[in-house]
This record gives C-alpha cells, sequence and structure tokens, in this order.
C-alpha cells in the first residue's frame, strides 16, 4: 500500500475523533476475564511453553473465563494435535501498545524458557494513528527485544483484523482506521520476516455477529477459539 493513503487519513482526523468519541460512549469498558492467565495441560514431553503477549485479545477481554480465550484455546489444539504438555501464560494488557510493551511490559517478565511466543499487538497502534514511522521503531524494538530475551522461541505475529469487520464500529471510522491497519500489517509482515519472526495471514471474520463479544469490538468465546485454529499451524510449523 502507498504511504499516501495513510496520510491522507489525516485529513479525515475530525472524523476520526466525533465518531470514535461517540463509540466510546455507546460502548461499555469490558474487564480482562477471570481465571488463571498461567496453567498447565498435561502430556508427552517436551512440553511447549506457550507465551501469548499483547492487548486486551491476549488478557481475554471479551469473555467471562480466561479458559476460553485465546492463549488457553491455542494451548489446548497444540496438546491436541501434538500429545505434548502444554504450559501457558497469557500476559495481556488493555490499551496496550508496541511501544507499552517494549517499555514496560518485557522488561518485567521473567526469562523463562517460552519455547513459543504469540504476539497479538498492531491494534491499540492503530486506533491511536501512530506513525508508520513510530510502529517500525517500537514494534521493530520489541522483535529484537525478544528475539534477544527468547533467541530459541518461535515467535508469531498476530495483525490487526481487518476493521470494516468490526460491529461496534460505523463505516467512515472503519474505512479510516482500515486503511491505517493496512498499512501497519504490510510494514509488520516485513519486520517479522526481517527481524526472526513468523507474521500469520489475517483472521478471517466470516460472521462478526458470532465471532465478537457484546460490545462489538472484543472477540467472543468462539471467535477466540476461531483464532486459535487459525494461527495453530503457524505455531506448530516450528515445533
Amino acid at each position: 500500500m502507498s504511504r499516501l493513503l495513510p496520510l491522507l487519513t489525516w485529513l479525515a482526523f475530525p472524523a476520526y475523533v466525533w465518531q470514535g468519541l461517540g463509540v466510546r460512549r455507546r460502548t461499555s469498558r469490558m474487564l480482562p476475564a477471570r481465571g488463571p492467565v498461567l496453567h498447565g495441560i498435561a502430556g508427552s514431553e517436551p512440553a511447549v511453553s506457550l507465551l501469548v503477549l499483547g492487548d486486551s485479545s491476549a488478557a481475554s477481554v471479551g469473555i467471562d473465563h480466561s479458559q476460553q480465550g485465546l492463549a488457553a484455546q491455542l494451548a489446548s489444539l497444540i496438546s491436541a494435535r501434538t500429545g505434548r504438555a502444554v504450559r501457558w501464560r497469557a500476559a495481556g494488557f488493555n490499551s496496550a501498545t508496541a511501544g507499552q510493551l517494549l517499555d514496560h511490559v518485557l522488561p518485567n517478565l521473567a526469562a523463562e524458557p517460552w519455547t513459543h511466543i504469540v504476539l497479538s499487538i498492531g491494534t491499540n497502534d492503530t486506533k491511536n494513528f501512530h506513525t508508520l514511522r513510530r510502529f517500525k521503531r517500537e514494534f521493530g524494538g520489541l522483535l529484537y527485544a525478544l528475539r534477544a530475551k527468547w533467541p530459541e522461541a518461535h515467535v508469531v505475529w498476530s495483525p490487526v483484523v481487518e476493521f470494516t469487520r468490526v460491529p461496534a464500529l460505523p463505516p467512515l471510522l472503519a474505512k479510516i482506521l482500515e486503511i491505517r491497519a493496512s498499512a501497519l500489517n504490510a510494514l509488520g509482515t516485513r519486520l517479522c520476516h526481517e527481524r526472526g519472526a513468523m507474521p500469520a495471514t489475517r483472521l478471517p471474520i466470516p460472521d462478526p455477529q458470532t465471532g465478537f463479544s457484546t460490545d462489538g469490538f472484543h472477540a467472543s468465546a468462539a471467535g477466540y477459539r476461531a483464532w486459535a485454529e487459525h494461527l495453530a499451524d503457524l505455531v506448530l510449523a516450528e515445533s
């Protein structure tokens, strides 16, 4: 995508702010799901150690219990497909951006022997109108830091979903964000290839009515399950 299109979205920034404030007023703020953020599934050795790191989706916002979230459902699929024990952690933080993960989260994570790391990050960078230059610095820095801390881990990044399929967003706001997300995803994919990570393809959203929670923005239990199924093969590619 041409860099010109994201720049042109700044002309629509007043509409973005106006419609964004309306969405915020209408949408209740959901808390992270109840339940464990660190858990294990019995199986054969060697175990898979899975870290799901990122924003509110990594925190299982949108559902009642963490066992229905991305980390738990991905761990369950890995266990079922391989028969191996899986130890998983969901390290998710509401409203987190790539820079916040780099500056505030990663330095406070113990250097435990994670074999697989899944990144759910980029949505808030898009919503916050972060520039491509800023995302390159912060997301690119995050990839470098992950590779330095866990040099043998298989790192997978899940790109930002298609905003025009998100029920909570009015069409104009969704289109503005989609232009920015597409540019950010293209850059993120290139950075992953350059810096030792694997970019997934975008998560397909065939039915927004079942794939999203009651707030129309975060995933439902069915949405997290579809997301886990979408990522499982790529996560297991180097197991």
